[in-house]
């Protein structure tokens, strides 16, 4: 079985700063990581082919300084990676991302059927949650989102099951083969990757796609053309002026404490206060 998992490197949201003048993001300094949510795809896929043995290739799209984030996947355990970088993906949104990815896959898919495709269920630069369902629309595979365990592939019969969270409990659903899956946090333990991974991470050779390797058709469809949405700035979360208030609180007169402080709620919210007043006075 060939497992592809689409992975993403992204600025640690840890050490990101928003420039005071521009509203951009500055990236000077900022180091960059594996997309959190992707470890979980990326594990969920090498536990699979612990199991049922197969092939997993990992693959992004940006960049050639993304090369290391595919080196790790290739230190975890993953059998190869593929960097499909060229000029013209620079500023594409997810719709253009989900067109180039899935193009890629359907070139590899030439080279080794894909029976699965993972994802992690968003970016943390992002957080759009877009570009895996994007890709199984573009490659008619069926969705499954938010999955939390895989819990059996049947690669003879073409079929999985997995569960899923959904509000209010836990989904069980089964579905045909090919499909795509994004893996929600703390869906497994993350492995290490060993010394001999890492050795041969270092001497592994990435696979660098560009256009026309990966198949694209119409270049209208990527990079800033093929991107309808755009960020017109970046901001961060204004700080209130205002300070905190302390009420006084006397344990020995808790009814009289309370009202005080309803009194202080009601005093910031007029508009409850009178609309209390009004059911009051209706009531009565």
């Amino acid at each position: 079985m060939h497992i592809v998992v689409c992975i993403k490197q992204v600025p640690d949201s840890a050490h990101i700063r928003v420039h005071p003048v521009t509203n951009t993001i500055m990236r000077q300094g900022v180091p960059a990581i594996v997309n959190p949510y992707d470890l979980f795809a990326i594990e969920a896929a090498l536990r699979l082919k612990d199991q049922l043995g197969g092939r997993v290739t990992v693959m992004s799209m940006g960049p050639t300084q993304a090369e290391p984030a595919l080196r790790k996947a290739i230190s975890l355990g993953c059998d190869e990676a593929i960097l499909v970088t060229d000029r013209i993906f620079a500023g594409a949104d997810t719709l253009a991302t989900s067109y180039v990815l899935a193009s890629a896959i359907r070139t590899l898919d030439k080279e080794l059927p894909v029976g699965l495709v993972f994802t992690g269920k968003q970016t943390i630069d992002g957080d759009t949650a877009q570009v895996g369902p994007g890709i199984a629309k573009r490659l008619d595979m069926q969705l499954l989102t938010y999955v939390s365990r895989i819990v059996e592939v049947d690669p003879a019969q073409r079929r999985i099951v997995v569960e899923r969270r959904a509000e209010g409990g836990v989904q069980i659903l089964e579905t045909a083969m090919p499909a795509l899956i994004t893996m929600l946090e703390g869906s497994n333990e993350i492995r290490f990757a060993s010394t001999p991974g890492m050795f041969r991470a270092a001497r592994a050779t990435v696979r660098h796609w560009d256009r026309n390797a990966a198949g694209i058709e119409d270049i209208k469809l990527v990079g800033l053309k093929g991107s309808p949405t755009i960020v017109s700035r970046v901001f961060g979360p204004t700080p209130r002026a205002e300070k905190a208030k302390s009420i006084p609180f006397d344990p020995s007169d808790p009814d009289s404490s309370a009202a005080n402080l309803l009194e202080h709620l009601l005093n910031e919210m007029p508009k409850v206060r009178k609309e209390l007043e009004q059911r009051r006075s209706g009531t009565q």
